[in-house]
């Protein structure tokens, strides 16, 4: 009988074990989707500032054509 409540004991810390790795697998899943964002922020960053401020520069010079680029 005491053997076998230490079977379950032991199954019961098993699991919370492994609720743990869960946890932290997704936390480095988040962590690497982050880092990817960032990537892409700063390397998209400035083909996005120059096409918004071509098209500033468009309106406020009263362009139809906002450029040959696009």
């Amino acid at each position: 009988m005491v053997d076998y409540f230490r079977i379950l004991l032991n199954a019961r810390l098993a699991k919370m074990e492994e609720r743990g790795a869960s946890a932290v697998e997704y936390g480095l899943l988040i962590a690497g989707i982050a880092a990817l964002i960032v990537v892409a922020v700063f390397a998209l960053g400035p083909v996005v500032k120059e096409a918004f401020s071509d098209t500033c520069a468009s309106i406020k010079s009263g362009n139809s054509n906002i450029s040959s680029n696009c």
